[in-house]
């Protein structure tokens, strides 16, 4: 009796210990995971779990190495690469080097002329020799051959291919290392002259030490081709207002100045999945202007910005579709932006204008389940009229660039995306600035861009208008000429972790010396503090 109790407790210790190895190793991140991911409409509303870094490599110029020296504003943010390597007898360049565990979670680039677009790409895995992915660099990031639209595009279709920005939102996880390689027979680099222009940012999470991320194959595209469609189609269908089924409370009526139009919704297990705004005023630059959203969750207030801009619509209407936000030339205005609260939620809509305007408001809730990891949706909006921009000193300027910042954050969230509205007063290019985003105390920005319009993805300082999901130009008119710009980036699985603290800033880089009006907004969710 004695031995078989031994027995049995030696198998049962056996089999304890071979379920937590198994759970132990259990796979946590995975392509399919992160196409969930991507179209969970929780996915940014709760801290993530399992933690990453979000961290960029970019062609950023390299004289850029601190915010005291000379060539922090420096320009020439093309065919810069971490090292040049010979394999198989070829020149590569080396893009893009991380230990994992990780993933690339976007990747976006352009080509200046026929040269550039002559560059073939490599993606290797897990010190692998032969690639996972490889292939024509604007086929391969912008052209649908990993995936369809809007998962991989290049904008705007009516913009030449060598001026278009590429975008690819396709996830490429991997276990323990990711080498990116260009290999491009035109590549020219010396001290005085670098050509082609080539220029690339691409962003990859980086998880914890122990996280088990199983890595991408190349057959993986192909046997996954239903996952990666559903996901596009998601991702294209998201924004639509599908309210049917779901609680609304609405409000409207005409609104002196100085007074707001008001929702307010008590309950748990609620989020704002929907919100629905339709203005009317006299002045229609007054009116997206000075009417003001304000948002306050569980008595918290996180949201304070003008309509124009929260909607991004800029202060006329221009119609514009993408996953978190709607305009309609008609004057309707939606978010599907979704807001959880443990309690309680207040939207407020205030005039702000000199004149009396007309307001009508809808609000959707869908359930939603607080926990520890919930998330407060908040926006902020900052504005720098009649900015004095340095200009190039080719033209006249003294080349005296300064950084603008876009937010500053505390606290543990998620930042997840922003906007620049701008009005050009001058026949000449606004937004060579790069962005430049710290996290918790960075000195150095882990995300360094090559521009404004390649941040916002698109390139070359186009005006043609398109939009998209994640990113869009609703207004273009600014771009070369005086007029109205506005440009809109969100994220999903490029979304920006911070846990004590985020600083996102844009260089204000205008080719002449000239005044400008411009203004921009953040979004971003973080964990209360009750």
């Amino acid at each position: 009796m004695k031995k078989t109790g031994i027995i049995s407790h030696l198998f049962l210790l056996m089999a304890a210990v071979c379920l937590l190895s198994s759970c132990k190793n259990e796979t946590v991140i995975t392509f399919r995971s992160l196409l969930r991911e991507m179209t969970s409409a929780e996915t940014l509303t709760r801290y993530p779990t399992p933690d990453y870094r979000l961290v960029q490599f970019s062609s950023y110029d390299r004289r850029s190495i601190h915010p005291d020296s000379a060539g922090w504003y420096a320009n020439n943010d093309y065919t810069h690469f971490i090292r040049e390597e010979t394999t198989g007898g070829r020149c590569e360049y080396v893009m893009l080097e991380a230990d994992g565990p990780g993933a690339i979670v976007r990747w976006w680039m352009t080509f200046g002329d026929e040269d550039a677009l002559n560059s073939y790409i490599r993606v290797y895995l897990d010190g692998r020799t032969e690639p996972v992915i490889e292939g024509m660099a604007p086929e391969l990031v912008g052209g649908g051959v990993l995936a369809p639209a809007p998962l991989s595009t290049s904008v705007s279709p009516l913009t030449e291919p060598q001026r278009r920005g590429y975008n690819l939102y396709l996830p490429i996880p991997f276990a323990e290392k990711c080498i990116i390689t260009l290999e491009n027979d035109s590549v020219l680099i010396t001290p005085q002259r670098r050509k082609p222009s080539i220029y690339y940012n691409i962003d990859v999470r980086l998880y914890e030490e122990g996280i088990r991320v199983a890595s991408v194959k190349s057959e993986t595209f192909r046997d996954d081709t239903l996952a990666i469609a559903e996901c596009a189609a998601d991702l294209d269908r998201a924004g639509s207002n599908q309210t049917t089924g779901k609680e609304q409370r609405s409000s409207d009526g005409m609104f002196p100045p100085g007074t707001e139009c008001r929702i307010s919704v008590t309950g748990k297990n609620l989020a704002v999945s929907n919100l629905s705004l339709s203005l009317s005023g006299s002045d229609t630059a007054a009116l997206l202007k000075g009417t003001i959203i304000r948002m306050w969750f569980d008595g918290h207030s996180t949201v304070e910005v003008p309509a124009g801009n929260f909607f991004g619509t800029g202060y006329t209407y221009n119609s514009c579709h993408t996953r978190f936000t709607a305009a309609e030339t008609d004057g309707t205005l939606s978010s599907s932006w979704l807001m959880p609260f443990r309690d309680s939620c207040r939207i407020s809509i205030l005039n702000s204008t000199d004149d009396t305007i007309a307001v009508k408001t809808l609000v959707t809730l869908a359930p939603y389940r607080w926990n520890e990891n919930s998330m407060h949706f908040g926006a902020s909006w900052k504005e720098y009229p009649g900015f004095e921009t340095a200009g190039s000193e080719n033209t006249g300027g003294t080349g005296l660039h300064t950084d603008v910042n876009i937010a500053g954050l505390r606290g543990k969230g998620l930042y997840a995306g922003d906007a620049v509205l701008v009005f050009n007063t001058a026949d000449a290019w606004w937004g060579e600035g790069d962005e430049k985003i710290y996290t918790d105390g960075e000195t150095f920005p882990s995300s360094f861009g090559t521009g404004t319009e390649d941040y916002y993805g698109y390139a070359w300082c186009r005006p043609e208008l398109f939009d998209h999901p994640l990113i869009a130009q609703p207004a273009g008119y600014g771009n070369f000429h005086p007029g109205m710009s506005v440009n809109m980036r969100y994220r999903i699985l490029d979304a920006i972790p911070f846990r004590e603290s985020l600083r996102a800033d844009i260089e204000m880089w205008h080719w002449v010396k000239t005044t400008i009006d411009f203004s921009v907004t953040a979004w971003f969710y973080r964990l209360p503090e009750f």
